[in-house]
């Protein structure tokens, strides 16, 4: 077999391993998200959620911390959180929604709902 003729082969062979490899599945939105508050921090600092999913901010830090949604209506605001307070909400509306701690406004979290 000539040199043109393994190389056309190999190009064909892979082009078709390659084709038929699956698409990366992508990951479903989370049917409920716990977010922790510590060191000063929402973490994780963005979740993803499915239509309907509620998610629960678990605050464990020594100080009290908030978590508000962004506007001058809030769709949520939790009371100051003390430690291993938590608060959850639920998110009946596609969307993403910014939020942060009253208290300590340099602390912004994202939630985006599917």
């Amino acid at each position: 077999m000539g040199r043109t003729v393994q190389i056309l082969m190999a190009m064909m062979i892979g082009g078709a391993c390659a084709a038929a490899s699956p698409a990366p599945a992508t990951q479903p939105a989370a049917a409920t998200a716990t977010v922790k508050i510590t060191d000063f921090h929402f973490d994780p600092e963005s979740v993803t959620v499915a239509h309907g999913a509620s998610v629960t901010w678990v605050n464990q830090d020594d100080v009290p911390h908030t978590a508000t949604a962004k506007g001058d209506k809030p769709l949520f605001d939790s009371k100051a959180l003390d430690t291993d307070e938590h608060y959850s909400f639920t998110f009946t509306t596609a969307g993403t929604y910014t939020y942060y701690c009253k208290v300590h406004p340099h602390m912004t979290g994202t939630i985006i709902v599917k």
